[in-house]
């Protein structure tokens, strides 16, 4: 899959957004739909979604719209989901268990090979089908099995011990629930920072001042300061 240089986090930001609505069209059987009607049911204008597709390609014909299935297909391919990158958990508490549990990671784009904790309570039981590991072997299994991503479910202090032994592993990609800012100690690290406390506070907000909730359009840095 060719390379797209330049492209704004915003864009990429609204990619899953089209992907998750087009998999739902496609499974109802939608053969076609126009970026009009597009616009209408995920509130855009149809002029930001033409924008939004054609900063990778042509997939639309005018007067004719887009084929569901094609087009699911390709941002799919552009989103990178086939490549099933090979991923870690560590922390095996409520949230990592429901991540673990709950977070289909294979349509995602990932593979969910292992579960790592430090609580002998949890080391030995199963979570989504895997053994939660005790985490002083991660080490080992990282050199055998080459993890792509980490998903972080622990403290800040831990996070930032175990960020520094994965990168010396080579393991440049997180996706963080820690409070530790993993992209300002290693800035060439990819980061996906999620902090549902700010989620929760952000929805406070618009409540309070009677505004619709817009934020999940908001571009973010992919690897900068995100926790500011």
């Amino acid at each position: 899959m060719p390379r797209h240089e330049n492209i704004s986090m915003s864009v990429i930001r609204r990619l899953p957004r089209y992907y998750r609505f087009l998999r739902h069209l496609k499974k109802k059987g939608v053969t076609r739909i126009s970026s009009t009607e597009l616009s209408q049911k995920l509130g855009l204008t149809a002029s930001q979604i033409r924008q939004d597709l054609n900063c990778f390609g042509g997939f639309g014909q005018q007067g004719y719209g887009y084929l569901v299935s094609q087009l699911c297909d390709e941002i799919e391919k552009i989103l990178g989901i086939p490549h099933r990158y090979p991923a870690i958990l560590i922390g095996a508490g409520n949230l990592g268990h429901a991540i673990a549990n709950h977070i289909i990671f294979e349509s995602d784009g990932f593979r969910l090979i292992g579960v790592f904790d430090n609580s002998p309570e949890k080391i030995g039981r199963k979570i989504a089908d895997l053994t939660v590991r005790d985490v002083s072997g991660i080490e080992e299994f990282c050199k055998s099995r080459e993890p792509k991503m980490a998903v972080f479910c622990v403290p800040r202090d831990s996070a930032e011990k175990l960020s520094e032994i994965l990168y010396k592993l080579g393991i440049r990609n997180f996706w963080n629930f820690s409070h530790y800012d993993i992209a300002l100690q290693y800035p060439d690290a990819i980061v996906e920072n999620v902090h549902l406390n700010d989620s929760l506070m952000t929805l406070c907000y618009c409540i309070s001042n009677n505004r619709p909730e817009k934020t999940s359009l908001e571009p973010i840095s992919k690897n900068k300061k995100k926790n500011g």
